[in-house]
């Protein structure tokens, strides 16, 4: 039986709800890392399935497994109650349906041993029907070195995808940065990845992959009344906290770039139901940032983007609807072609694999640079 220490390196925080089917894949691989020395806080958000008695067979195994059960209270009050277990130096996240590499933490804890860093941000996995993709979700030119992300702003315009970093725990606190304990668990990622990336000096991002991220079970329940403005309610809770700490006017340029991004995809996966109420919400708050003068066209990294905010501001919500339709007919359209001419042409994949395989050591030859860089640096320094 393993235990970990009374401060361990790395507190890793498991939320739970309803994921019998993979929990147990899950908690196994954070149980066979091969840094020892960790808590693993496994939070249960009122699971009916059988998922809370995975929990405690293997918490009987292994003594570093902390369990906090309670009541359903959605994603953002169970991370904020494992923030408020946790002891560890570092702060990790694996979601429940999804696996780590056995080396995932130990690697992530040496680099920020080793640059003094507040937050490390590794690639992930794509899985779907037991597939893996390599996702580079990274800049090859912000690998292997330290900066400070606000200054470098392309990580604010990726997926949250909390769960490919790891976090010091003095950080978040010093900063106050925590989840939005809305309902339910869309979005609430948002505000938390925007706050850690705001704030942080001294991020370090390295080109390797230790997440595999399960697309397979996506939870379609986001099209419902509690769902809808989620990622309104994360927007809000962003400006609120950017404005507090007098950042607004420097952020708000960025921040109504990178809301379009999350508006579009919302539009994207709701029903034709609930479409039209968000679309009056959302093209209230652009006509106001409009007037404000906060929309500058340079933020929007995609035109598709830049082409939302504009629907929203000058087009009737009639006129976004059609707007969305036609994206996602043109989504699908896409794959459908990709699929067809991938089967009719072997030498395309080949091609896409050349091309990311190049990305990845152009990515791992700057890393070796900055690493040699940083041993010569300490040599020298340890002559003088």
């Amino acid at each position: 039986m393993t235990s970990s220490s009374d401060c361990p390196l790395i507190s890793i925080l498991v939320p739970i709800y309803n994921v019998e089917r993979y929990l147990r894949q899950c908690l196994d691989s954070i149980c066979r890392q091969t840094l020892q020395d960790i808590e693993i806080i496994c939070i249960n958000d009122g699971s009916t399935d059988s998922s809370l008695d995975i929990i405690k067979e293997f918490a009987d195994q292994d003594a570093r497994i902390i369990i906090i059960d309670k009541p359903n209270s959605g994603y953002g009050d169970s991370m904020n109650q494992g923030l408020k277990t946790a002891r560890g130096k570092y702060i990790g996240i694996v979601e429940s349906d999804d696996w780590v590499d056995q080396e995932a933490f130990k690697s992530l804890y040496l680099l920020a041993e080793a640059y003094d860093v507040e937050v490390v941000r590794a690639n992930y996995y794509r899985n779907k029907g037991g597939k893996d993709e390599k996702l580079f979700s990274i800049d090859p030119h912000d690998a292997g070195h330290l900066f400070a992300p606000r200054h470098r702003t392309k990580i604010f315009y990726q997926a949250p995808s909390i769960w490919a970093s790891i976090y010091r725990r003095d950080f978040l606190i010093k900063n106050s940065i925590d989840f939005l304990p809305t309902p339910g668990a869309s979005y609430q990622d948002t505000s938390f990845s925007f706050k850690v990336w705001t704030l942080a000096e001294r991020a370090y991002f390295t080109p390797e992959a230790y997440l595999h991220y399960r697309i397979d079970n996506e939870n379609s329940s986001v099209n419902n009344p509690g769902k809808v403005f989620c990622v309104c309610e994360e927007y809000a809770e962003i400006e609120r906290f950017l404005k507090d700490r007098g950042l607004y006017d420097q952020m708000v340029y960025l921040m109504q770039a990178t809301k379009a991004t999350g508006y579009y995809w919302n539009m994207m996966r709701l029903t034709r139901k609930y479409l039209p109420e968000f679309i009056e919400r959302a093209k209230a708050e652009y006509l106001d940032a409009e007037a404000a003068g906060q929309i500058i066209h340079e933020y929007y990294l995609a035109p598709k983007f830049w082409q939302t905010a504009q629907n929203l501001i000058h087009k009737s919500v009639a006129g976004n609807i059609r707007f969305v339709r036609w994206q996602k007919f043109k989504t699908k359209t896409r794959e459908v072609a990709k699929k067809f001419y991938c089967r009719l042409r072997p030498s395309y994949v080949k091609q896409l694999e050349i091309s990311h395989a190049l990305d990845e050591l152009y990515a791992q030859s700057d890393l070796c640079q900055q690493r040699l860089k940083m041993l010569t640096t300490n040599s020298e320094e340890k002559h003088v």
